[in-house]
């Protein structure tokens, strides 16, 4: 039996993370574009910090970390409805500050020893913790991250240089990661991908360091501006002859590539948060054309316009569909849902996210681009998604070796 129907406890975790995406995102986002507005670019985070802090009383972040390490013990599923409903309050928020901090954690969940479990998770579940992902670097393109081409020289070039034995072992990394990198300047943490061997391809040389922010050596740069995700935080990393203690490297050398690949809840996050946008574009459009007047009937009534918005939804919902049945996939059958289903969600997630922007910015006609509506700024954030953690035709390209014959 298929059965879409939520729990009692998957309602009240809805319902709390509307209310929260109400009562605490929705300010935020008003207050950082009023000062947009005035001719600024304020940082963010300031306007973030009591927002972000009364998520983690929820339990938002801890969500997926286990119950004996302070978490929520939840399911995939579970976090993709609360990160729709974040999402279509604002997508960045959502992405950067939720469905990050949620889901990264499980690179020690799932690579690391139980001392490094136990410690940094622990460190994690028991106070307010932003973390950041340094992956990229400016000077690789983003699809050789994590290339399966034999040659050493393609992928990052960040290298981590091993010293000493036994108890004084320790990595000295040097490199630079792209002016993308989220929540870079205000992390409290960084997990840093870097080789650990220039003479191996990448996918048998990269590993995974969970380093702290004041780690001397790293150095956040100027914080990058963007078109849209305007209450995001990204910026490059600067990494200079950083030295960490070997047990800072999470699951040995050469796993880095292995560990990531094997969490598909990050980018099944990430698409849960653009349903939330691609459903608050439908719902924004619907209610202007319930209201607008033009011949003398709301606009709702022409075909052309209810035709956009038979549409939306449509797009919208197979778009959380996907997503749903990527969550799902999670624990029930992780190697699909990484290699198959986690870029099929994302990839629609965000193609529904564009097209319902640009379907309310058309509905609203002339208003659709001032600033004074939403509608022009969630179409910057939802083009933001084509090529945030990869973009759309690498992802669709990646799940070619493993499509099935059927399901």
């Amino acid at each position: 039996m298929i059965d879409f129907s939520l729990t009692d406890e998957q309602q009240l975790l809805q319902q709390t993370a509307r209310d929260f995406a109400r009562s605490e995102i929705a300010p935020v986002v008003e207050r950082v574009l009023k000062q947009r507005a005035a001719g600024g670019d304020p940082d963010p985070w300031p306007l973030c910090q009591a927002m972000f802090r009364n998520g983690w009383e929820l339990g938002f972040t801890r969500l997926l970390l286990p119950e004996p390490l302070g978490g929520g013990g939840g399911r995939m599923i579970d976090a993709a409805l609360l990160l729709e409903e974040l999402g279509a309050a604002d997508v960045s928020i959502a992405a950067d500050l939720f469905a990050l901090n949620m889901t990264v954690p499980l690179i020690v969940a799932a690579g690391g020893t139980p001392a490094q479990q136990q410690e940094f998770l622990g460190q994690i579940a028991a106070r307010p913790t932003v973390l950041s992902g340094a992956l990229s670097e400016p000077n690789v393109a983003g699809s050789e991250l994590f290339t399966q081409d034999p040659s050493p020289k393609m992928g990052i070039k960040t290298f981590a240089r091993r010293e000493g034995e036994g108890a004084n072992a320790r990595y000295v990394i040097r490199g630079n990661k792209s002016a993308f990198v989220t929540n870079c300047g205000i992390a409290d943490h960084y997990f840093i991908l870097a080789r650990t061997s220039l003479d191996k391809p990448l996918w048998e040389s990269i590993s995974v360091f969970f380093v702290p922010a004041d780690t001397p050596g790293l150095k956040p740069g100027a914080r990058t501006r963007m078109t849209g995700w305007h209450t995001g935080h990204h910026a490059e990393l600067y990494v200079d002859d950083v030295v960490v203690p070997a047990s800072r490297l999470i699951g040995g050398e050469g796993l880095g590539a292995r560990i990531m690949g094997g969490i598909p809840q990050m980018p099944v996050g990430l698409a849960a948060a653009y349903v939330g946008l691609a459903r608050s574009a439908y719902e924004y459009a619907l209610d202007y054309a319930k209201k607008r007047v033009s011949m003398g009937v709301p606009i709702i009534q022409h075909q052309s316009v209810a035709l956009k918005l038979a549409e939306m939804y449509a797009d919208y919902h197979a778009a959380r569909l996907a997503v749903w049945d990527a969550a799902i996939d999670c624990e029930a059958n992780p190697m699909r849902a990484a290699t198959l289903k986690a870029p099929l969600s994302k990839t629609m997630a965000v193609d529904a996210s564009i097209r319902n922007a640009e379907r309310a910015v058309q509905i609203l006609g002339a208003y659709g681009i001032t600033d004074e509506y939403p509608t022009a700024r969630m179409l910057n954030d939802a083009w933001i998604g084509y090529s945030c953690d990869f973009t759309r035709e690498m992802l669709r390209l990646g799940m070619v070796p493993f499509l099935p014959t059927t399901d």
